[in-house]
């Protein structure tokens, strides 16, 4: 007899992002509609095509020893803090290290430090690099770090593919917890990216909302008017932990991950397959024993481009159903990229457990080509115990998870 596989639970958030210090802020800011998205007023930003963005205004030094701030990127910064959040929530287990773990996803990296050093490269000369360039740049530099904070040694890991790279760092860390590696694990996704490269590379391919007149307004995913996202960065990091340890211990359960899959379209490097988006809700809710009538809540990803929203709308539609409640919390914090999923998995765990959901703003005029439910005002009527995370990348990465109410 093949033996029944853990469950994995949620204890504890932590969240970096445009509209909080916190999880608890942010979660409180999302209620209230707030949004963090701004005219870029730097002097590096006038010439661009689009000079708007979501960034996070915490100021993040004095949450760091001198030492950590100098030989990190901000990507590390982000992720570090919000771990510690999500960690100190959780009531910081008596893991045991080899059976501790971290997965923090990213899309870019340390892109920032990549850009900073080049120029100091170009304009000083080698001997002015910085020494800790190569460890700030590393993509898993992120990982790395919150892996030596907490004494993690069952593995660090840090899958990149793009946009879905914090939902599916959610994914292979409850699969660590489910096939017996880890017991605890800590998992989400960070980026920090807002430099004149990443912001005219996508201007370029008219991914970007043009809306610099009206940065609050700019990002309306499912909207008829919707033109492009608008960049944003943060960090999301939640705590899984076999419930059994978790139980044991006594610690208060937010959620459960009841199931995820992670797929790829194998057709393009940018242009998405709306048949593997359906194929990848398809195959999270089977993982989670789950049928489409059985999810009551969706956090799209969408994130505000023509085709992206209409092409996801379709496949959350023909798998869970037209009137499941759906919103996107995109409209107020901006695409945060490698951090996305695992924002919309703190959104989906908060929402099954509270009953409120932060509605989509900037919903004027819903376009006829989306017939789906969105909830574009905050409600607190959700009575749902199972909802979708979904996460979609450039490469033709595809994440969702199904979340349980706990």
């Amino acid at each position: 007899m093949s033996e029944v596989s853990p469950a994995v639970v949620v204890t504890g958030l932590g969240a970096v992002t445009p509209v909080g210090a916190t999880a608890a802020e942010t979660w409180a800011a999302l209620l209230a509609g707030k949004s963090g998205i701004t005219r870029l007023e730097a002097e590096w930003a006038e010439a661009l095509p689009v000079r708007m963005a979501a960034r996070v205004t915490t100021d993040v030094a004095p949450l760091l020893s001198t030492l950590e701030f100098k030989r990190m990127d901000r990507c590390g910064h982000l992720a570090l803090i919000a771990s510690r959040e999500a960690w100190a929530q959780a009531g910081r287990p008596d893991a045991d290290p080899e059976r501790l773990a971290v997965a923090i996803g990213s899309g870019y990296g340390g892109l920032d430090t990549t850009l900073e050093q080049t120029r100091t490269l170009d304009a000083r000369g080698p001997r002015r690099v910085s020494p800790h360039t190569l460890t700030r740049i590393m993509t898993n530099g992120p990982s790395a770090w919150v892996s030596i904070d907490v004494g993690a040694r069952g593995g660090a890991r840090t899958p990149v593919s793009a946009c879905a790279s914090g939902a599916e760092a959610i994914s292979q860390a409850a699969e660590m917890i489910r096939t017996g590696a880890a017991d605890v694990v800590i998992a989400g996704g960070v980026d920090s990216c807002i430099n004149g490269l990443t912001i005219s590379g996508f201007a370029q391919i008219r991914a970007l909302s043009t809306r610099n007149e009206d940065p609050q307004g700019a990002s309306r995913p499912f909207d008829r008017d919707r033109d492009g996202f608008v960049m944003g960065e943060g960090a999301g990091i939640v705590v899984l932990e076999r419930e059994d340890h978790a139980r044991a211990r006594g610690a208060d359960i937010l959620g459960v991950i009841a199931g995820s899959a992670v797929t790829s379209d194998a057709v393009d490097i940018v242009a998405a397959d709306p048949a593997m988006q359906r194929r990848v809700l398809q195959k999270a809710i089977a993982a989670a024993g789950l049928t489409g009538q059985d999810i009551g809540f969706v956090h799209a990803h969408a994130t505000s481009t023509p085709v992206g929203d209409r092409m996801e709308a379709e496949a959350i539609g023909a798998v869970v159903g037209y009137q499941v409640p759906v919103t996107s919390t995109k409209s107020l914090t901006g695409h945060l990229l490698g951090g996305a999923g695992a924002l919309g998995a703190i959104v989906t765990i908060q929402a099954l457990r509270t009953g409120a959901v932060p509605g989509t703003v900037n919903l004027d005029n819903l376009d006829p080509a989306i017939n789906l439910n969105i909830v574009s005002a905050t409600t607190g009527a959700l009575t749902a115990k199972a909802g979708i995370a979904n996460a979609f990348g450039f490469g033709g990465h595809s994440a969702s998870l199904v979340i349980t109410a706990p």
